[in-house]
């Protein structure tokens, strides 16, 4: 039988979230059911939940960075089992059968990824996210949180955590390489914490040094005020990658400046409206621009586990179901330090 549950909804951009009971479906053998503890707030819900991104398909409930507990699984679950503690990340389904998918890449399924909210799922109905109390998801797409990290702080990693650490891998971050990080945010916190602990010496690029302690707190070598002029000039030819994490319009040239000959932008922040680049500033030094998602789930359980290793978690502000709204506006004004996670215990008794 379908599973009912209590969700945060929203049924208009510009109504308030309600409480709602929503239905998840009747459990297949491959599913587990995973009770819901806590549910982290992602930028991209905003940008989704405010039609920012397109019209969103209303009543919606969004969320993914998904933590909580096992509670059932199906017959055919060999994955996970009762007890155990979870996370869902962006993504709840994919064919399986492309090249992306058997090369462990299900983000970037040629045929389509689903989507944890707001995508149409293989029954046709749409699906609704993690601010929620229970969710119903393939075991293909349930990843093992380790003990060593608790579920509030281990939820953001489901989508910040794995965005930078993607890239991170990709490009080769660790000793003897230079990194900056682009903004100091939900994303940019978690790009400074897994490159210092991959053993690279990290800069944050930020408008000015009021962040400056805080980065050092995570890790971060220095601080440069980006605010500042000819701060470029200073650091020409600096950096091995720079991660971007913002989502805001930058002079790509000037930034591009400070990379060394063969280095690499990653971008990870989705400007609202086309950039400008002057091509001759990837040509000179043979330079590369790039841009990143998050990662496939065999790398996103690898960047779990990095992170139960070395003592790694998003720094968050918990709130409850009641402080989503003015969650919402503070994420819009940049105060926040570093990730909301709603604690869904503070869901009204059923």
């Amino acid at each position: 039988m379908p599973i009912l549950t209590q969700a945060l909804q929203k049924t208009a951009p510009d109504q308030p979230f309600r409480i709602a009971t929503i239905e998840r479906r009747d459990p297949r053998p491959n599913d587990v059911v995973i009770a819901i503890k806590a549910a982290g707030i992602c930028h991209s819900d905003i940008h989704t939940i405010r039609n920012e991104w397109g019209e969103a398909p209303f009543p919606l409930t969004v969320g993914h960075e998904i933590a909580g507990i096992v509670e059932s699984v199906g017959d055919a679950v060999t994955r996970h089992a009762v007890g155990d503690r979870v996370g869902v990340g962006c993504m709840v389904d994919s064919c399986g059968e492309c090249e992306q998918c058997l090369g462990d890449q299900e983000q970037d399924c040629l045929n389509g990824t689903v989507g944890t909210y707001a995508a149409v799922d293989r029954d046709g109905s749409v699906t609704q996210g993690g601010y929620s109390q229970h969710v119903v998801v393939d075991e293909r797409f349930v990843l093992r949180i380790p003990e060593g990290i608790e579920l509030d702080v281990a939820a953001p990693l489901l989508c910040a955590g794995i965005t930078l650490y993607s890239p991170i891998d990709r490009w080769g971050v660790g000793p003897g390489k230079r990194v900056a990080v682009v903004g100091l945010g939900g994303l940019g916190h978690m790009g400074v914490q897994l490159s210092a602990a991959k053993g690279a010496d990290v800069t944050v690029l930020s408008r000015s040094l009021a962040k400056a302690d805080l980065a050092a707190e995570l890790g971060a070598a220095r601080t440069v005020a980006t605010g500042e002029e000819g701060w470029a000039d200073a650091h020409k030819g600096e950096f091995d990658v720079i991660l971007n994490t913002v989502s805001a319009d930058l002079d790509l040239g000037t930034y591009l400046s400070t990379l060394k000959p063969h280095g690499a932008m990653v971008n990870v922040g989705l400007p609202p409206a086309p950039q400008q680049l002057s091509i001759g500033s990837l040509i000179s030094g043979g330079k590369v621009l790039a841009g990143s998602n998050i990662g496939g789930i065999e790398q996103t359980q690898e960047m779990l586990d990095f992170c139960a290793e070395h003592g790694l978690g998003a720094v968050i502000e918990r709130i409850g179901v009641d402080d989503v709204d003015a969650a919402y506006d503070r994420v819009v004004d940049g105060d926040v330090r570093f990730r909301f996670v709603i604690d869904t215990a503070t869901f009204p008794a059923a």
